[in-house]
């Protein structure tokens, strides 16, 4: 069910709660024996069997409304607020129902559950070593136990605590599947799948096992099969949405796109709001090459849940592909990044607004929001680049009075500039010394939103392009396989290439980059980032590109020379500071290393170094001091500054994966 249709029935439950807490004589005057108390909390289990959470919360409100002190009505509510993904009411209604049945193991269980997917792991931990130290051997808090190491990164711990409890209840669904699960995330495909099978011989007619078996083949390519088991689920119960969007995803990702859009519209018949069918749809009708159908598809889909990234970013990218710039559409949707961009401009969230500025202006370049934009970069501290936007929408015909009095004024102060003195124009000077292809392998789809590798890639190469020191490439992001991206690379001379994947739930997402070497194809790091909440895609694609921006090594050239005095094309906005030694290295004779991230060159190579003594916005000037006894400094020579302690630099964020926790909860 989407968030907006969880946020009105939501509204409907809670109204009932407030219901029975405000009139708390109606409670006082009944007595425990009620029966029409009782008559509600079977009627509402029933509801639980069917899985019908939310009218099963309703019936468990009446229930304890008209008794307070019903103990099995208050702790089935928690468990329906818990199903629901509401776990803060979760939490108070599992803790009033501890109070009122004391000892309770189940309930200290599911308190733990709902203390690990609220985050609050060391609350968890506590109520799970209590839970073990009375019963050692208890199934759930074993389960429990398990989540808990895997929301801690610590997924090994898991997998040998499901397989011990495997030994001793070897024919439980959900321990087989859970072991499946988490083998199959750490790569252990063939162990993996022979707990799978083992559940689907012990468990025929249980739809969610088949659902499971094709989750795990999805993921590992076996396509085919995958199909085949979403079938085998539907089959067994039609009505059962989990595999019916899991095989809309797989049909999209075989290439049937008009079979994938039409179990799509099957899944919004159901519930309108279900966001991932809408994009899934939006998705195959881009890939049908129907792009103004697309474009309606996403466009209603962005209207129906706004802060869905993944479709905003689709149909941005479409916008932008193949609509022309004057297209009246793209303003009002660059209107929705400018709105935005003040709000951050006026909590003082500098970055974040850049970054909406700069979405929107890919929308509508024409847009006088422009003006804003270039004025942040002023309050940054970028005199010169306010100027340079100021000048381009002179040239778009957008001057006025106030913009050209800007220029006029602006051009007076900065008639002292480093640049002036040197008689350069920044702009042309900006270059960009590392070239990075970014690609997404396979079709690489999480359960949530079809080819979300290739939308992060999207995401991560857009960031890029503000960038100053990496140049990401113009080459396709799907790439059907690892030699094939290799393949691109390498022929388009990228120093490196990176591969995108993405795991996500309806809350989380954690995208894993993979950079190799464009000229070997070895592998050169491993990058990772782990967000919740709002904005996450965006968050979590910039915490990738700062990873991989402060492992590779500072670059520049030697772009004009005054006898002991340099000038390189790097400034203040690239990081460069007053008093830093720079090694200049003759032109050519830097290599990417082959495996691994850095550069190579011999000691002969090194000519001399620069000390920064200037540094303004996009340049910066220096003393240079020759190395031996002749003077081999010449302009084009290479800037280079090595990382002193490279063991020291940030690595890959740990993290757990969103998409094993979800599966794993909702095997409860």
């Amino acid at each position: 069910m989407s968030t907006i249709m969880r946020m009105r029935r939501f509204t409907q439950i809670m109204a009932l709660g407030f219901l029975f807490v405000g009139n708390p004589l109606n409670a006082q005057n009944l007595s425990s024996g009620f029966p029409g108390a009782m008559t509600y909390y079977t009627r509402g289990r029933s509801y639980m069997v069917q899985e019908d959470w939310y009218t099963a919360a309703e019936s468990f409100l009446e229930c304890i409304r008209l008794n307070p002190a019903h103990a099995e009505g208050t702790a089935a509510l928690a468990e329906c607020y818990y199903e629901l993904g509401e776990f803060d009411q979760a939490l108070a209604w599992v803790k009033k129902a501890r109070s009122l049945a004391r000892g309770n193991i189940n309930l200290a269980n599911l308190e733990a559950f709902t203390l690990i997917a609220l985050g609050r792991l060391d609350g968890a931990s506590g109520v799970i070593s209590d839970v073990l130290a009375r019963e050692p051997y208890n199934k759930e808090a074993l389960f429990a136990a398990s989540e808990l190491d895997i929301a801690r990164g610590h997924a090994g711990d898991a997998v040998t605590r499901y397989r011990e409890a495997v030994r001793r209840y070897p024919d439980d669904r959900r321990l087989l599947i859970s072991l499946a699960l988490v083998l199959g995330s750490l790569g252990e495909t063939e162990t993996a799948r022979m707990y799978i099978e083992r559940a689907l011989v012990q468990h025929p007619a249980d739809p969610r096992v088949h659902y499971y078996a094709a989750y795990l083949d999805a993921q590992v390519g076996r396509l085919g099969s995958a199909i085949r088991y979403a079938e085998e689920a539907l089959a067994l119960k039609n009505d059962y949405s989990p595999a019916r969007s899991l095989l809309a995803g797989l049909r999209y990702r075989v290439g049937q796109y008009a079979e994938a859009s039409r179990l799509a519209d099957e899944v919004i018949a159901f519930n309108r709001d279900t966001i991932s069918a809408w994009y899934l749809k939006g998705m195959s009708a881009i890939r049908m090459g129907r792009d103004a159908e697309a474009i309606a598809i996403l466009s209603t889909a962005a209207l129906i849940d706004p802060n869905d990234e993944f479709v905003r970013a689709a149909l941005e990218e479409l916008l932008i592909s193949k609509t022309n710039l004057e297209e009246r559409g793209r303003g009002s949707w660059a209107a929705w990044h400018f709105a935005r961009a003040r709000d951050f401009r006026s909590r003082n969230l500098i970055d974040q607004a850049l970054f909406e500025y700069r979405r929107g202006l890919r929308l509508d370049p024409y847009a006088k929001d422009r003006q804003e934009y270039g004025e942040l970069l002023k309050i940054q501290g970028y005199p010169a680049r306010y100027v340079e936007e100021l000048r381009f929408m002179q040239t778009l015909g957008l001057g006025n009075r106030t913009i050209n009095d800007a220029v006029e004024a602006y051009d007076a102060l900065l008639s002292d500039a480093l640049y002036r003195r040197w008689s350069i124009n920044p702009v042309e000077q900006v270059n960009r010394h590392w070239k990075l292809a970014v690609f997404s392998v396979g079709s690489q789809s999480s359960f949530y939103h079809a080819d979300a590798g290739a939308m992060g890639a999207a995401y991560i190469k857009d960031i890029l392009v503000h960038d100053r020191n990496i140049a990401p490439m113009e080459l396709e992001l799907h790439q059907p396989s690892f030699s094939q991206a290799f393949r691109q690379a390498r022929e388009a001379e990228a120093d490196y290439f990176l591969i995108i994947s993405i795991a996500e739930n309806e809350r989380d997402i954690s995208i894993k980059g993979e950079l190799f070497v464009g000229r070997t194809g070895s592998p050169a790091g491993a990058f990772s980032t782990y967000r919740t909440g709002a904005d996450r895609l965006r968050n979590a694609s910039r915490g990738i590109v700062d990873q991989i921006a402060v492992r590779l090594p500072f670059r520049g050239e030697l772009i004009s020379r005054r006898q002991a005095q340099g000038l390189i094309d790097k400034g203040r906005v690239d990081g460069v500071a007053l008093g830093t030694v720079y090694e200049v290295v003759k032109k050519g004779r830097s290599f990417i290393l082959n495996e691994g991230i850095g550069l190579s060159y011999s000691a002969d190579d090194v000519v001399g170094t620069l000390v920064i003594e200037t540094a303004d916005e996009e340049v910066s000037a220096g003393i240079l001091s020759r190395g031996g006894f002749f003077d081999r400094i010449a302009p084009g020579d290479e800037i280079i500054l090595q990382p002193q302690n490279p063991e020291k630099l940030p690595t890959a964020e740990p993290m757990a994966d969103p998409e094993l926790r979800t599966l794993l909860r909702t095997l409860r």
